[in-house]
């Protein structure tokens, strides 16, 4: 018997190969190191869409979503920056930083500024148009024009200005964009992003701006209005800027010839020259479709009066059928002091002898009280009435000019879009006490309402110096800051302000609009606000 073999061991199998531990450590480390490519190409791939070859990969695979339309109410917060803002900014930046900002830039558009790190920073000013071209499909935008402008108040910083928009409209887009009109970009009206900067070879600055609401557009003098749409795809193999060197030198050598030619002034503003040009007679502005002003008509006031006369005999019995008896005799008596208590109001009187059916038969001696009876109901119901319809004649003159002059009024100006109570654009309602956050963050691009109530201290043409109301324990008590903070009111053109110690009373269907917020070194918070209520 043999003791040195083992029970397990079989003599007649075929003898064990030897593992080959080498050849699986190299597989091993080519799966690993496959697996680590792959893992640092994916973030090289996501992380950087700005790149071509990345933004190539990523519409392949259906991972990335084409520029979007924002709404002014919920567009990416961001700052306000004007031309010389601008310039000092990026002229301070080397070579390595400003292709850093330009990287987070473009990266922060593609992505729909999902994920931004502080603040977008959009263009407000004033530009002219230097030269503006047809967008070819080796841009990065491939469809629409794009105007090169300079800056009227700093000769250092040139813009251009993208319009992204479908084949059918560029004809009208070629007679619009012509050289020498002026774009006007307000931050109320206007958010156009910088995606791009360049420093030129002399200095200069140029950037490239981008309408992220995509809306209509027209001149202040004409009647075509031309709507821009969000690219589906961008081209950035084209490269930036979208005017190369050499296209940018001759549209300013043009540019030039044009100024000698039509007798303007030579050149931009300088750095040392700080008075700026009038505004232009003709300017690009952003518009919003304008809304017919609903009129009220003569034929809901009957059926108001109707339901009124029926709700007015609730009581039954005997009660009930004397009020019947006597009612024609005391419902001619107190007509007249309801009239009476409008004539003292300036504000309501036209309107409310207006909107009766029959204005006529209250004028006569109290003689004829008989006869304007069916006229009670209306005197009893104009108190409901008027709180609608009473600024509804200022506003009719906004309608009733031609179309093209209707939508650039919209813009600003002195005249704007009005609502009515409870329809105006969505937007964060705030009361007195929430000014101190506002001056704080500031608007942040959206929509910001007013509400309160408030006393006016001072009544202009078209303003008002308005105090927030404050009881007697908040004096005391020195709470809501009331006595630190003054409204400015504007009023569009036809609307008159209060008189001076009238109380008025803002809820959230009649809010004003913020449009800026400032607080001076004493604390004193000026807030300034318009009124968009028909």
């Amino acid at each position: 018997m043999d003791y040195g073999a083992s029970p397990y061991d079989e003599p007649y199998a075929r003898p064990r190969g030897r593992i080959n531990y080498f050849a699986w450590t190299v597989a091993i480390l080519l799966l690993s190191g496959f697996a680590l490519a792959a893992w640092l190409g994916s973030f090289y791939i996501f992380d950087q869409p700005e790149r071509p070859d990345s933004y190539r990969i990523l519409q392949r695979l259906h991972k990335i979503d084409p520029p979007k339309r924002f709404e002014l109410t919920a567009a990416p917060a961001g700052e306000f920056l004007s031309a010389k803002q601008l310039y000092d900014r990026y002229v301070g930046m080397g070579s390595a930083e400003l292709a850093k900002t330009n990287a987070e830039l473009l990266r922060n558009y593609i992505r729909n500024y999902q994920q931004v790190r502080g603040l977008v920073p959009y263009v407000v000013g004033r530009y002219t148009i230097v030269a503006a071209r047809e967008l070819e499909p080796a841009d990065v935008f491939t469809s629409g024009m794009v105007a090169l402008t300079n800056a009227v108040d700093s000769g250092e910083l040139l813009m251009e200005h993208p319009y992204p928009a479908s084949p059918e409209i560029l004809p009208l887009m070629k007679q619009t964009l012509n050289v020498g009109l002026e774009i006007k970009l307000e931050r109320t009206h206007d958010l156009s992003a910088v995606i791009h900067a360049e420093r030129l070879a002399d200095g200069r600055i140029l950037i490239t701006a981008v309408p992220l609401l995509y809306g209509s557009y027209t001149v202040t003098r004409g009647l075509g209005t031309f709507r821009l749409e969000p690219p589906l795809s961008l081209n950035l193999a084209g490269g930036w800027p979208l005017f190369k060197e050499q296209a940018r030198v001759k549209a300013e050598e043009r540019y030039a010839d044009y100024q000698r030619k039509t007798g303007a002034p030579q050149g931009p503003i300088t750095v040392g020259q700080t008075a700026s040009p009038p505004p232009a007679d003709n300017q690009l502005v952003r518009v919003e479709q304008a809304r017919p002003v609903e009129v009220p008509t003569a034929t809901p006031i009957p059926a108001r009066t109707g339901k009124l006369a029926k709700a007015t005999p609730s009581r039954k019995g005997k009660l009930a059928k004397k009020e019947k008896l006597e009612s024609p005799v005391p419902a001619t008596t107190p007509a007249q002091p309801v009239i009476a208590q409008k004539s003292g109001a300036p504000t309501s009187t036209p309107f409310a002898v207006a909107s009766a059916p029959t204005p006529k038969p209250p004028v006569p001696t109290p003689a004829q009280t008989v006869a304007p009876a069916p006229s009670v109901p209306i005197a009893q119901a104009s108190p409901a009435a008027t709180a609608t319809p009473v600024p509804v004649l200022p506003a009719q003159p906004v309608s009733a000019v031609t179309p093209g002059v209707a939508l650039a009024s919209n813009a600003g100006g002195g005249s704007w879009k009005t609502f009515s109570p409870g329809k105006m654009p969505l937007g964060r309602l705030i009361g007195t006490g929430d000014l101190r956050d506002v001056v704080e963050h500031g608007l942040a691009g959206q929509r910001i309402y007013l509400k309160g109530q408030f006393v006016v201290n001072f009544s202009d043409a078209n303003r008002a110096v308005l105090r927030p109301r404050t009881k007697l324990t908040d004096k005391v008590l020195h709470l809501g800051g009331g006595s630190s903070t003054r409204i400015i009111v504007e009023y569009p053109a036809g609307y008159s302000p209060p008189q001076q110690g009238a109380v008025v009373s803002r809820d959230e269907m009649r809010p004003y609009e913020i449009t800026e917020v400032r607080k001076q070194e004493d604390g004193q918070l000026n807030v300034f606000v318009r009124e968009i209520m028909q």
